[in-house]
């Protein structure tokens, strides 16, 4: 989200989509929506299944129209280490990391004039910093409010806690009274659930006079848990509605649970799960309780990988992940053309527990740790190759459980080495390319900290760290991991490595402006490497030799590593290093005043950036576009590609004028732009592209669309369209793009259009303002201004 009320790219804000429907729970979300009204900070609370999660999703879209900068989801089952609590908001958020600056402090800084809700889920395992950093935010941020989920309360200054209770049952039915009718039940949470989940199971599945009674008891012999209940329709694809009641009627053990300490609802779950882990095949269990070793979701070749041998045939696991499925164990979910599973908190935990009374625990959580050391380093030798735009989507699904990989082997003697292998695989699809260096910083750290042999691994994660270091302003921590590095007797024996070194002295000099110290550290470094070996230690150096080389103005050896630069990555297919190569390349033509190549350049680099979803480098991209198309006298265009890049500044949290050395040349972009166009057209055309989505700026950007359409006013007054006055209603409902596309038989991208046409005519900045003026419109007696049909 930003201030023009749209959701950033990468946060998880708007409406939450539900792959089933919300029952029973009307009356918890007026309560809730009572207490947001008023309170800054609402936790849900109640034990697990009872449905806190799905509760506080409806919550944040029944509010959201309340909330003109957005709602963010942060789903924190995940993070497994408090000190990862405030980056994983921050990357919720939107933000990107920003060097010298704490993720709160980002968060503050973004979050102080907004109104947003944050939806904290699953926050018991991390309670303490979640409370830290909610109050925190809270006592900084006037327009923001959190709902958070969690099995205990944050107990901090404001909190109101909202005990979420099991879902409505009717009363037991008495002999000799008479009996309710059948749609009478249905007004009964638990009961509504139950026939909602078993419709999705048994397609003419109905409430009736024959299985009524069964339904009602079942339910109520379930507690009224949504989790229980879920899993008990499931059964019902395999029995009748008598036989569930019977299971449970003729095994009490499984109402009562060997946790004899834990709350009776807690118990009536576990049972419940206990009773579906009965009903698996030996099988089934087998994989539930290994699937169980990972975190968060997986996919079908990690799960093969993992879970298989020893009396589960590799060839057999698809089958069985779709057995757990059907009977709600698991849950598929589609990511583009891959289906990713992953099990609810409650059964995972059961599982865990399954194989902990086996022999297999260790022996699968080395596994889990083998599965993804080898994916991170087949996606680094992949690196340069055409799979590289796969390899950072695959990882950015992956990540809490190479996270859980790197805890494992921090945390088992004897492992270390395997710890630093992965923090250095996934330098450049993390650390770097995702802006994620201060989490690797931190893993960095507590695997440096501790004494290992002098190997080139240990160097190989001394010169990441140092790095990342640079990136961060700390050139005195870069210079003393580049020091320990070197210190390494191995080091000398592995070009790469050396060569990896001789870059991070280079950059070193480059960012204290001492060019030539540069230059000649880049030039040794390149002449270590043999051709063909160690191609990304090769487009590093380069990189960082073309920028040295360009600001010395030294068009021979620009040239050259331009030309290196494509020679490596254009046959293999790689993207990331060849859009820098292309944008810092674009940089020097632009300065040497062929400003057509220069914009030819540029535009290259972002359609490359386009697949990556690289935002730094969209920033730079879009920005240095501007500056071309402002030295072509396009200054319109340059206004609003200057919007564009201000957008994405403020998602990183990077403000501009923090580059010193680039700044000059925006600052007279902008001036031009405004000596030629009038302090007016200036501002609508920059507040354009602030406004348009990244894709969309990203169309401009590259000539495939026009901008949205000039503003003719900010008075209420301002005329729309008949379709646009169509739209402005429909958001006054509440509807989302994509619903009034639906509705109006539109495309998203033209719904989105209109959308964009009344913010911009009626002058405002978020779609609860366009609700606001619709409402005092019909409230005053008039229809909104009309200007004729739709063009």
């Amino acid at each position: 989200m930003n201030g023009m009320g749209q959701p950033v790219e990468g946060a998880t804000s708007g409406r939450f989509l539900a792959l089933s429907s919300f029952v029973g729970r009307r009356h918890d979300v007026a309560e809730v929506r009572g207490l947001l009204s008023t309170s800054r900070l609402v936790t849900l609370t109640g034990p697990g299944g009872v449905g806190k999660t799905r509760l506080a999703r409806e919550v944040a879209n029944a509010v959201r129209r309340g909330f003109p900068d957005g709602t963010v989801l942060v789903e924190l089952d995940q993070v497994s280490d408090p000190a990862l609590v405030a980056s994983t908001v921050a990357v919720a958020v939107g933000l990107r990391e920003q060097g010298g600056r704490t993720p709160i402090e980002m968060l503050t800084d973004y979050l102080a004039s907004r109104q947003v809700l944050l939806v904290l889920d699953n926050s018991e395992h991390v309670v303490e910093a979640i409370g830290e950093l909610a109050g925190a935010l809270l006592r900084a941020c006037p327009g923001l409010r959190i709902l958070a989920t969690s099995r205990e309360w944050l107990g901090i200054t404001g909190e109101v806690v909202y005990p979420v209770a099991p879902l409505g049952l009717p009363e037991a039915e008495r002999p000799g009274t008479d009996q309710p009718e059948s749609h009478n039940l249905l007004q009964y949470g638990a009961v509504e659930l139950f026939v909602d989940r078993a419709t999705a199971v048994v397609n003419d599945y109905h409430l009736t006079e024959r299985n009524r009674s069964e339904v009602a008891e079942i339910c109520r012999r379930l507690d009224g848990l949504p989790l229980a209940i879920e899993l008990a329709a499931a059964r019902l694809r395999a029995f009748s509605e008598k036989e569930v009641l019977a299971r449970l009627s003729k095994h009490p053990h499984l109402l009562t649970s060997t946790l004899s300490t834990a709350p009776s609802r807690q118990r009536t779950l576990r049972s419940c799960i206990e009773w579906s882990h009965g009903l698996c095949s030996e099988q089934e269990q087998l994989l539930w309780a290994r699937l169980s070793v990972f975190t968060g979701g997986f996919e079908l070749d990690t799960a093969e990988e993992v879970c298989s041998g020893d009396g589960l045939d590799v060839a057999e696991v698809p089958e069985i992940l779709a057995h757990l499925i059907d009977k709600s164990i698991l849950v598929g979910e589609r990511h583009a053309d891959v289906v990713r599973y992953r099990m609810l908190d409650t059964i995972r935990e059961f599982g865990r527990e399954q194989l902990e009374q086996t022999s297999e625990r260790e022996r699968l959580r080395r596994r889990h740790r083998d599965a993804y050391l080898r994916m991170v380093e087949q996606a680094d030798a992949d690196w340069v190759s055409p799979r590289q735009v796969e390899w950072f989507a695959r990882l950015d699904r992956e990540h809490v459980n190479v996270q859980a990989a790197v805890d494992y082997c921090l945390t088992e003697p004897g492992e270390l080495e395997s710890a630093m292998r992965i923090l250095t695989a996934v330098f450049h699809f993390y650390w770097w390319g995702r802006g994620w260096a201060r989490e690797g910083r931190i893993w960095l750290a507590r695997a440096l900290d501790r004494p290992s042999p002098p190997t080139v691994v240990r160097a190989r994660a001394l010169l990441t760290d140092a790095s990342l270091a640079l990136a961060d302003g700390e050139f005195d921590v870069g210079g003393q991991r580049l020091a320990a590095a070197r210190a390494i007797d191995a080091t000398a024996g592995d070009p790469g490595t050396e060569a990896l070194a001789y870059w991070i002295e280079g950059s070193v000099a480059l960012y204290s402006g001492d060019l030539a110290a540069a230059t000649t550290a880049f030039e040794a470094g390149l002449a270590l490497l043999e051709p063909g070996r160690d191609l990304t230690v090769r487009l590093d150096l380069l990189l960082s030799y073309s920028s040295a080389v360009a600001l010395l103005g030294d068009a021979d050896r620009a040239t050259w590593c331009h030309e290196e630069f494509l020679r490596i990555t254009e046959h293999a297919g790689e993207c990331f290093h060849r859009a820098y190569a292309l944008w810092t390349f674009g940089l020097f033509v632009m300065q040497q005043r062929d400003l057509p190549r220069a914009v030819e350049l540029i535009q290259h680099s972002i359609q490359l950036r386009r697949e990556l979803r690289d935002l730094t480098g969209l920033g730079w991209s879009m920005e240095s576009l501007a500056w071309a198309e402002s030295a072509l006298e396009h200054h319109e265009r340059a206004a609003t590609l200057l919007g564009a890049a201000d957008r994405l500044w403020e998602i990183m949290g990077r403000p501009l004028e923090t580059y010193q050395h680039m700044y000059p040349f925006h600052e007279a972009c902008v001036q031009r732009g405004r000596e030629r166009l009038g302090d007016g057209r200036f501002e609508a055309a920059f507040q354009r592209g602030r406004a348009a989505s990244l894709d969309d700026g990203i169309g401009y950007a590259l000539g495939e669309q026009t901008p949205p359409a000039t503003a003719v006013s900010s008075t209420p007054d301002t005329v729309l369209t008949g379709r646009e006055l169509e739209t402005a209603e429909l958001i006054a409902e509440g509807l989302s793009n994509r619903e009034i596309a639906t509705r109006l038989t539109i495309s998203v991208r033209t719904a989105e259009t209109h959308a964009q046409r009344i913010l911009t005519k009626l002058g405002f900045r978020s779609r609860a303002q366009i609700a606001a003026w619709v409402a005092q419109q019909h409230a005053i007696g008039q229809a909104p201004p009309q200007s004729g049909p739709e063009s």
